[in-house]
């Protein structure tokens, strides 16, 4: 068979449920439901209807805490983001600044706002690579440079084996069981045009008769407007998980390292499968570098040009930012403002591998785009999937009972998790898939034109993308970050 007769592999994502805890409500609303009922109920007792009808003010506030929906959530859903960012703001948490100190300070420590602040860079005795030690989630992640062709370029066989090649990638980290997350990080950097101009000087022939002032027009203009694009996969280690194997190999961090020795083995492998290439693993200043530059996209044509590796690279302690201001839906840095968009729905319909083609290339926006893959035990998933089950059950009986219609969305759900656990029976492995989108510019206005036309591209790619408001500080460390984290 040739390969033109070999159609793309399409992909579809099942339909994310909105079903709650009971009859739709989620945790929240069942506890206010819950402290209301019981509080008509001694009302009722004590007073009688008389005074249940003169707390009528505060069953409407119930109810609209309860029902009233905005951007997907109840209000009473809404409540615990509003109140930490209130929090945040009272007690000015929402401002951060880097202040010099004269004290020492902690080796690697990468001193960043929130957090995260307790992350340190760590390097073992033999070897250049390094890990992020995080002492309070106990995790130790390292992190990959990669890079591919370009996937639109490719004919149809070989996008079809990278695609299963990587999802097996996934399902042989996912099966080893000390694997607490996996982050693909794919984002654009501005670029002063210096190699442009300096390749050009180096071969160039500027001489040439009206050729050689073309192309010297085209770099001059080109240089300053380019943006390439730099991947990364980071793999964090539980190091709880991987007790076991850690004491078996010497304990502490050293041992943690000699098991991150058989992951990047693994992980190396499995992306060569997938048609990527391992271009390096991260050294403590290009780790630095790489969030030093989220923060400060300006600083990386400065950080290049004073490094001896022709690499960005920044010491641990200047890889936070100096200043950064959250407001409720953007947030801004040392040279950028930001904006946020978890990806909400993904396409439900059959559509190409390359379906976020659109987004990843829309030219003149500045983002950085993350995947992030959360393994789940096979135990917990399939409890998960009789768990839905018998929800969708329930609420379907529930409305029979009341002589309501059956819905179809109860029906696709229901199908979607069948589907689910035919796959777990099979011995697929199960994994949470997130995906959080970063829009960044030098202004207000440059941010809202580029956000805009993100959305549209969205639109295109039947992604629906929604902007986290009140929450953008967490979501940029999810989303800006190789910090292989899971959870705002």
């Amino acid at each position: 068979m040739s390969d033109l007769t070999v159609a793309p592999l399409t992909v579809k994502f099942p339909h994310r449920s909105r079903r709650g805890i009971l009859l739709g409500l989620s945790l929240p609303q069942l506890v206010l439901v819950s402290a209301a009922a019981a509080l008509l109920l001694a009302t009722v007792t004590t007073t009688g209807l008389t005074g249940a009808f003169a707390l009528t003010p505060i069953w409407a506030a119930i109810a609209a805490l309860t029902f009233l929906r905005r951007d997907g959530r109840s209000l009473i859903d809404w409540a615990p983001i509003l109140l930490r960012y209130a929090i945040r703001r009272r007690t000015g948490q929402h401002m951060w600044l880097a202040r010099p100190v004269s004290r020492p300070r902690t080796d690697g420590m990468l001193h960043l706002p929130g957090t995260d602040a307790s992350l340190r860079v760590v390097t073992p005795a033999k070897g250049q690579s390094a890990a992020l030690h995080d002492p309070r989630e106990q995790t130790l992640t390292v992190i990959a440079r990669v890079s591919s062709r370009a996937f639109a370029l490719l004919d149809a066989p070989t996008q079809n084996a990278n695609v299963a090649a990587w999802g097996r990638a996934l399902a042989s980290l996912s099966r080893t069981g000390h694997i607490r997350s996996v982050q693909v990080l794919e984002r654009t950097v501005p670029d002063s045009g210096d190699a442009l101009n300096r390749h050009w000087a180096e071969h160039g022939r500027p001489d040439t008769p009206v050729a050689g002032t073309v192309y010297a027009d085209l770099v001059a203009a080109a240089g300053p407007a380019a943006a390439p694009h730099e991947a990364y996969l980071a793999v964090a280690l539980d190091m709880k998980a991987a007790k076991r194997l850690i004491s078996q190999a010497g304990g502490g961090l050293v041992g943690g390292f000699t098991v991150l020795e058989q992951v990047t083995a693994t992980v190396a492998q499995a992306a060569r499968n997938a048609g990527l290439t391992v271009t390096g693993w991260l050294s403590a200043k290009e780790v630095a570098a790489v969030i030093r530059t989220a923060y400060d996209p300006g600083a990386l044509s400065a950080l290049q040009q004073w490094s001896d590796t022709g690499r960005a690279e920044a010491t641990p302690a200047a890889a936070g930012p100096v200043v950064q201001v959250e407001d409720y839906d953007r947030l801004q840095t040392d040279s950028a403002r930001h904006a946020t968009y978890w990806v909400e729905n993904w396409p439900r319909t059959e559509s190409s591998a390359g379906f976020l083609h659109g987004i990843l290339f829309s030219a003149g926006v500045r983002r950085s785009f993350s995947l992030l893959y959360a393994p789940q035990q096979l135990e917990s998933a399939l409890k998960d999937v009789q768990r839905r089950k018998a929800t969708i059950t329930a609420d379907a009986a529930e409305r029979r009972r009341r002589g309501q219609v059956d819905s179809e969305e109860d029906s696709v759900e229901y199908a979607d998790v069948k589907e689910r656990e035919r796959q777990l029976i099979a011995g697929h492995a199960d994994v949470a898939l997130t995906g959080l989108l970063t829009i960044s510019a030098e202004s207000d206005e440059q941010l809202d034109a580029a956000c805009a036309q993100i959305e549209t591209a969205a639109v295109s790619a039947q992604v629906d993308l929604r902007r986290l408001h009140f929450q953008q500080s967490a979501a940029f460390t999810l989303a800006a970050l190789p910090l292989a984290r899971t959870a705002l």
